[in-house]
């Protein structure tokens, strides 16, 4: 007989999959979650945890492996927390993240009508981020350790290769850490907040190959930038720009809120389709690049522009989608509440030479009331929030604004169904595409059009 309590060891079959990508066996319709575990497999496990509403198991043997079950690529994956689904062939992670978004629709939010396609993958789902944000640290000797953290952690895995990361940022990466130990660069200690180097940020234009690096440091003094500048340009010519970026906050935060330029430009270049796009060292951009193309020509077909529509882009950013927009559109209208972002929209429409934009920075509930009073009236409105989804004040304005169309893309499927649930009262969800931008994670984005009623 199957015990659910702590240290029982178990028999049993996975049934379904978490969002976590946890498999998920049953007692008695009560749950355990067994990390790695996939569906359809007879496992050995055991309880590691109880709760009220579910258990917690660690898996111990593979009795019946799945036909999608893959020996994981990456040396680092049982220890690295970036990524969480390599031991899944490629087409189950499609499959799971789109029954993972029909899940919260159809079943939870009773959206049965609207169409869930399946998730649009890559060809090739390996060193696909064009950012790489790592964190320095050190050893128990005090070596200088650099790589991601340990799932659930603050403890530093010390790589030498990480497979979804832009090959050339392994490269840096290593380079990097052999020079901090030679000349005895001083490292940032999370516990004490003392020391110097915090994370090392890497970004190159996809289509460019541009290349800005950027140490994070604790404070502004940082006496062997000279060094690191010069080993950098002898290795690496092609960098375009360095810089190092000030963060004594002694928070999660990576990033701080002055940056100074060591060498090169302020800016690198990067293109998607024909726009082009200036990106800082703090902008928002898509971490993939050829999936954000899918993810933005699904959103221009949704939005079914003909050159005759007004479109509003609220949460802009550095104006990314409105400026992807604006060659079929007959104005686009950007809003973001972060002034460097609206500025940098602006630089980018004049890059690209486009004459029908306008992009204000301020909270968009506010700024859309305001266009509403000048009598711009938009035929369709592009919504990209950040995870929480949608401030409540802001889908209330949008209603009164009622525009045709919305199209919704979401990085975070369940904050977007919350907010489709509030939409639903003007709006029908018609059709949901989810897009693969981060393979080999559990994260999914999705892609949304609703249409008034």
């Amino acid at each position: 007989m199957e015990t659910i309590s702590k240290n029982a060891i178990n028999h049993g079959n996975v049934v379904d999959l978490t969002h976590e990508g946890h498999g998920v066996i049953k007692i008695d319709r009560y749950p355990i979650f067994v990390p790695n575990a996939l569906i359809g497999e007879e496992i050995e496990y055991k309880i590691i945890k109880v709760k009220k509403n579910f258990a917690i198991g660690k898996l111990l043997q593979v009795v019946k492996p799945s036909e999608h079950r893959v020996e994981p690529p990456c040396k680092y994956y049982w220890k690295c927390g970036g990524c969480q689904l390599q031991h899944m062939t490629y087409e189950a992670q499609l499959a799971m993240k789109q029954s993972q978004v029909i899940n919260l629709f159809h079943r939870k939010a009773q959206f049965t009508d609207t169409t869930i396609h399946k998730t649009v993958g890559m060809d090739n789902p390996w060193h696909y981020r064009n950012k790489s944000q790592l964190p320095i640290g050190t050893d128990k000797n005090g070596q200088a350790v650099m790589g991601y953290y340990r799932q659930r952690s603050h403890d530093i895995i010390d790589m030498d290769s990480c497979l979804i990361q832009d090959g050339i940022h392994q490269d840096i990466m290593n380079h990097v850490k052999q020079w901090i130990k030679e000349y005895h660069i001083s490292i940032y200690n999370e516990r004490t907040k003392s020391g110097l180097l915090r994370h090392l940020v890497i970004r190159t234009g996809y289509y460019t190959d541009e290349m800005m690096v950027i140490f994070v440091t604790n404070g502004k003094h940082f006496r062997d930038a000279s060094i690191l500048v010069e080993k950098l340009k002898q290795t690496f010519p092609n960098i375009t720009s360095i810089k190092q970026n000030i963060n004594n906050s002694h928070s999660n935060v990576i990033m701080g809120q002055q940056s100074i330029t060591l060498y090169g430009k302020d800016k690198i270049v990067d293109q998607l389709s024909d726009t082009t796009f200036k990106i800082s060292d703090q902008s928002f951009y898509q971490i993939n690049s050829s999936q954000t193309e899918k993810l933005y020509q699904k959103a221009i077909e949704y939005a079914q522009l003909t050159g005759e529509e007004t479109v509003l882009d609220t949460y802009c950013g550095i104006g990314t989608i409105g400026l992807y927009m604006a060659p079929v559109a007959k104005h686009v209208y950007g809003v973001e509440v972060v002034p460097s972002a609206i500025k940098d929209a602006q630089q980018n429409a004049t890059l690209n030479g486009f004459e029908n934009t306008t992009f204000v920075c301020g909270k968009a509930e506010e700024v859309i009331i305001k266009w509403k009073q000048q009598g711009i009236r938009p035929d369709v409105v592009m919504v990209d929030p950040p995870r929480k989804g949608c401030d409540e004040t802001f889908l209330q304005t949008l209603l009164k604004l009622n525009p045709k169309r919305i199209v919704y893309i979401s990085c975070n499927p369940s904050t977007q169904q919350r907010d489709a649930q509030i939409l639903d009262t003007q709006y029908e969800l018609k059709e949901i595409t989810p897009v693969d931008m981060f393979p080999q994670t559990t994260h999914v984005e999705t892609v949304a059009l609703f249409e008034r009623k």
